[in-house]
């Protein structure tokens, strides 16, 4: 009987341990530093709050952020995007429709880039009537996917490309 304790001991101490303590410690230590390094620079951690990214993502869902998306490239029409609003804590996630220099418009319920209609197929179709006008250089002009909302409920404009935190993914 206390052999058969002594198996279940030194069985327990070896998957919670490892065979080599030394090693276990060290490669703990190298997975927490990782993780802490993935999640504060890399990955960005971002729930979802409101009805403006409808039927794309829901209200209350997490997702993370990519920050080093746009190292090597600029932020593409149809990405969706995590915008710092006010301080590292509050950020909106919002679809860039249009990119620097592109003329945005809104009629008859569609979106018009450069006077041409933009197919959106994960976007209902809103009564939205207004002119945002040229972009400017360095900024790209963002909207949510939920355009059934009233267009004056909705957040939307212009975002400049520093306050660009990264793309959403997941």
């Amino acid at each position: 009987m206390e052999e058969s304790a002594n198996g279940w001991r030194v069985w327990l101490r070896r998957v919670v341990i490892g065979r080599n303590p030394s090693r276990t410690l060290v490669r703990t230590m190298a997975l927490m530093v990782v993780s802490v390094v993935v999640f504060h620079f890399v990955l960005l951690p971002i729930q979802v709050e409101g009805i403006s990214m409808l039927p794309t993502y829901r209200d209350h869902g997490v997702h993370f952020v990519n920050r080093l998306a746009y190292v090597f490239h600029e932020p593409q029409r149809g990405d969706v995007i995590a915008i710092r609003y006010s301080g590292i804590h509050m950020m909106l996630m919002k679809r860039v429709v249009a990119l620097p220099g592109e003329r945005v418009a809104f009629h008859g319920g569609h979106l018009y880039i450069n006077g041409k209609p933009l197919e959106e197929p994960y976007v209902k179709r809103c009564n939205w009537e207004f002119e945002a006008g040229e972009m400017k250089p360095d900024m790209y002009y963002v909207v949510g996917d939920n355009r059934s909302m009233p267009e004056a409920d909705h957040t939307k404009g212009g975002a400049w490309r520093y306050r660009i935190v990264g793309k959403v993914i997941l």
